[in-house]
């Protein structure tokens, strides 16, 4: 009996020493329990509901989260006023990375990321260039914009389906902020370049989070002759899509590929991929590579672009989409930035 008392005992002996020398060498080199890396998400009033440019950040997010192995939390902002506060509770427990969605973000970016000198900062669609700790995603999103306005003017010009031959456009803005107007301009662009008298009929609503608004601008415009309704406008874009699936119209969606909102209504969407943009940074900035400043998304590096078409759509405008999208990539077309 003792002598198996004694065997126990040590071998807990053993295992205690094993245990101390174990700690003692990772203390050494530096390698006690690691640091688990968190990466916090603040949306713009919109939401990840908007099924666009706030949920494409969140799918970035998930997808690091997935990949990478990180930890990760959503705020989202139900107000102008919650920018602030949502951003400093992520400071304050110490994330390692912070992410702001949307351009209406950028004076709260510039006032926490001063309070919080330490903690790293991505906002989208906003430039920051003057802080350390900030780095700007930034999109061309008139590239994505004027291959919407060439592929609608194509359908047009083809008589496909529904469309009636009038050779009107609409569009649909949220608020009037560079990045919807890049879109825009590149839009009226591409429909011109196709139609250089067609007519494009462009509102704003003022507000991201309102489908109602989105819908009724959307019937006005539509009521003009409008066989292609393109929106630029979040969640209140979602309303523009049920007005143009209501009447027998096509829409064009905005941000992410928006076909299954409404298959046989949405024709293809301007894709500007936050998602890439969120998950690139992210990665960096996990693997010590993070870069203040501006970086740029374009058709180049796969930052924006063109969702595939609906079902039924010709080949001949994929193969038109194609030959335009070599041609800005190799510098051949100047698009306008800016709404005329």
């Amino acid at each position: 009996m003792k002598k198996r008392l004694y065997a126990v005992l040590s071998l807990v002996v053993i295992a205690a020493l094993l245990l101390s020398l174990n700690v003692s060498w990772n203390m050494a080199n530096g390698s006690t329990s690691p640091k688990v890396f968190k990466v916090g998400l603040v949306t713009d009033v919109g939401g990840v509901n908007d099924r666009s440019f706030n949920q494409s950040a969140y799918e970035g997010l998930k997808k690091a989260e997935k990949e990478l192995k990180i930890k990760t939390t959503l705020i989202q902002s139900k107000q102008m006023t919650d920018y602030i506060p949502n951003l400093q509770k992520l400071a304050k427990a110490n994330y390692d990375l912070i992410i702001a969605v949307g351009f209406l973000m950028h004076d709260s970016v510039v006032t926490v990321a001063k309070q919080f000198p330490k903690t790293k900062f991505l906002i989208i669609d906003s430039e920051i260039s003057n802080l350390p700790n900030v780095a700007s995603a930034m999109f061309r999103e008139e590239q994505a914009g004027y291959l919407a306005g060439v592929a609608a003017a194509s359908l047009e010009k083809a008589r496909f389906s529904k469309t009636t031959g009038k050779n009107v456009f609409g569009v649909v803005g949220g608020m009037k902020i560079p990045p919807v107007d890049r879109y825009i301009a590149g839009f009226k662009a591409g429909v011109l370049r196709e139609i250089p008298k067609a007519k494009v009929i462009i509102k704003y609503t003022g507000k991201f989070d309102d489908p109602a608004s989105g819908k009724q601008v959307a019937l006005s415009i539509i009521a003009q002759g409008a066989d292609f309704v393109f929106q630029v406008a979040g969640q209140t874009g979602l309303g523009v899509i049920q007005a143009a699936k209501e009447k027998g119209v096509y829409a064009i969606g905005v941000d992410s590929d928006q076909n299954y909102v409404a298959p046989n209504t949405v024709v293809t969407s301007a894709m500007k991929r936050v998602d890439v943009a969120t998950y690139s940074v992210i990665k960096d900035t996990l693997n010590g590579k993070f870069k203040s400043g501006i970086i740029y998304f374009d058709l180049k590096n796969n930052g924006v672009g063109l969702a595939p078409f609906m079902k039924g759509v010709p080949k001949s405008v994929s193969d038109k989409i194609n030959k335009v999208i070599a041609e800005i990539k190799a510098g051949k077309i100047k698009i306008p930035t800016e709404v005329k």
